[in-house]
């Protein structure tokens, strides 16, 4: 059987109504719908509210917030909070209800849009917040505030540049706001903001007492190819490369490394004292303080290759001691080259100390010295007739310029190049850098120079070709150049003849043409001069003269005009052509004469 419990019914209750099919209430359905309205809070969507949890399980939270229904929250919006069935907790509004009727709600928006007035209100009073840097991005980092992923950007972790952002990340620090976007929702702080101010003071305090010749600890900032900045404790002051060491600085990395603590000394300032010069090299000695005092002219050192120019190099022979090597002290050569023909940066030398000044803390060295100098036993190594090998060096009009050894030079007159070739520059006959066989004629040793010769190598040919080309033979030649005063004419066994235009007239009348070969008779020889004279118009002269009964002039009286024409003639050891027309034009006159 089922118990039953009693109940005791409701005197008030109309049962003869309830009978006749319902029960009419003193009021209406809409004033109760209103009544009941009354007795919930009024919300609106898209605002923050308070709520309380009413129940909660590993999914879901349920919320109260005195509306007809509960909103279901998920749990994943609290994570990292500590709640419990009883707790107020701020909710958002997303919707009084949806489709199904359910009270939509959020406790994370909440918290942003909470987190965003707490923003606001820090960037308006200049408030000090705190925030918890998340992790790197790029240029800075992501740092969360009030729950807002707000950005640090590196120029505003420190007053000092930061190469390790990641020292900082997991780390809780305090922040101003420096800047809100509110239409992209970004958020910019800063760090440096809230030392800047600090700093600023100790700036002014150092500084006040700034004094040339202070001594000061600092700490490598930045490096430059030109110098380096030192923080000496929110005054920036920067070293010169040049003040970094007494020897030579390719780059200041070689001496300082990034936040390297040393000791400076305030060189110079500006009036403002915004501009600080510093110096790290003024703290040692000068390396020529220290140098030995027992060093001195003659002495040989070791160094290495700083620097190198066209005139010279420079070697230091200790740190911030340096000498030069004037190029004219690298060979004993008297052909001037470039001193990167001898040596090069970073080479390890030996020199001979030339002058030392210690007051104008400079020296001279020289690498030549450490050989003997070629021309102190010249007259033995080269003496007058002896044959070498040199090699052409340089060219003028008059010669040729060779090196027989390094420091030993000598010049090949033209007219000492050949016995018959008539050259008229050096580049006719030989070429820069090649080999040419040479005999000393001379030794200058006061200007160190050598006379030399080239053909005297061989035996003067004109001995033979005065016996074959004698006055009044007749052979057979090639005009190889035309000239107004007359033509060059190449004759057997390599030698040359001139001939002026009166002797190049043909039979019939013509002149005589480039290339043409023809008989020529000789009319001169003149084996001092090395001159041949030739005529072709002489050969059919005098044969008209034999037709005619006429005497043909005889070589002997030829040969006393030649020595005629030799009295007259000046004595020179190259005969140009316009002595040669001047002889030939004498030597016609004299015939006439007699």
């Amino acid at each position: 059987m089922t118990d039953y419990k009693a109940v005791n019914p409701d005197e008030n209750f109309d049962w003869e109504a309830f009978e006749n099919g319902g029960v009419k209430p003193e009021m209406n359905k809409e004033d109760l719908t209103k009544i009941y309205d009354n007795t919930l809070n009024e919300i609106k969507d898209k605002e923050v509210t308070e709520g309380t949890i009413i129940s909660m399980n590993k999914r879901e939270v349920v919320v109260e917030i005195g509306y007809k229904s509960d909103g279901i929250i998920p749990m994943s919006e609290f994570r990292g909070e500590d709640i419990k069935v009883g707790d107020k907790v701020e909710v958002f509004i997303e919707s009084p209800e949806d489709k199904k009727g359910q009270l939509i709600l959020s406790h994370k928006k909440a918290r942003v849009n909470r987190s965003w007035d707490r923003v606001n209100e820090a960037l308006e009073n200049d408030e000090i917040i705190k925030g918890y840097v998340k992790c790197r991005t790029k240029g800075g980092m992501i740092v969360d505030v009030f729950g807002i992923e707000a950005f640090l950007p590196g120029s505003q972790i420190d007053v000092r540049p930061i190469r390790d952002y990641d020292i900082f990340v997991g780390k809780t620090m305090e922040f101003k706001v420096v800047k809100i976007n509110h239409e992209f929702k970004n958020v910019v702080v800063s760090h440096k903001a809230l030392i800047e101010a600090e700093l600023e003071q100790q700036k002014k305090d150092i500084i006040g007492k700034l004094e040339k010749g202070q001594v000061l600890e600092g700490t490598v900032k930045n490096i430059t190819s030109y110098g380096v900045f030192i923080d000496l404790g929110g005054v920036d002051g920067l070293i010169h490369i040049t003040d970094l060491s007494w020897g030579r600085v390719t780059h200041p990395e070689e001496i300082v490394s990034l936040d390297q603590k040393l000791n400076v000394v305030i060189l110079d300032f500006d009036d403002d004292k915004k501009r600080i010069a510093l110096g790290l090299k003024q703290l040692t000695p000068h390396p020529w303080d220290a140098l030995d005092p027992n060093l001195k002219v003659g002495d040989k050192v070791k160094g290495k290759v700083v620097v190198m120019a066209d005139y010279g190099a420079f070697v230091e022979i200790a740190p911030g001691v340096e000498g030069l090597i004037h190029v004219s002290e690298m060979s004993w050569s008297l052909h001037l080259r470039s001193a990167q023909d001898f040596l090069k940066v970073g080479d390890e030398v030996e020199a001979v100390i030339l002058t030392l000044d210690r007051d104008e803390r400079k020296m001279s060295l020289g690498i030549k010295q450490l050989k003997p100098d070629p021309w102190e036993n010249i007259e033995e190594k080269y003496a007058v007739g002896t044959k070498h090998t040199a090699k052409v060096r340089n060219f003028t009009n008059f010669g040729v310029f060779v090196e027989i050894e390094e420091g030993v030079d000598g010049l090949i007159h033209i007219s000492d190049l050949s016995w018959t070739k008539k050259i008229k520059h050096p580049s006719e006959f030989t070429q820069l850098g090649a080999d040419i066989e040479v005999q000393v004629l001379e030794i200058d040793k006061e200007n160190r120079r050598l006379s030399l010769g080239h053909k005297q190598l061989e035996e003067n040919p004109w001995d033979v070709f005065e016996t074959i080309f004698t006055v009044d033979s007749i052979h057979e030649g090639t005009i190889i150049e035309m000239m107004d005063k007359g033509a060059v004419i190449a004759l057997p066994y390599g030698v040359e003849g001139f001939a002026t235009p009166k002797h190049l007239v043909k039979e019939d009348g013509s002149q005589a043409k480039l290339d043409e070969k023809l008989q020529f008779k000789v009319i001169e020889f003149n084996k001092d001069a090395k001159r041949i004279i030739l005529s072709h118009s002489r050969i059919f002269e005098d044969e008209a003269k034999a037709a005619n009964g006429e005497e043909e002039p005889k070589a002997k009286k030829s040969s006393k005009k030649s020595k005629k024409e030799e009295l007259n003639a000046p004595v020179l050891e190259k005969t140009t052509l316009g002595d040669i027309e001047d002889l030939a034009a004498l030597k016609e006159k004299l015939e006439k004469g007699e």
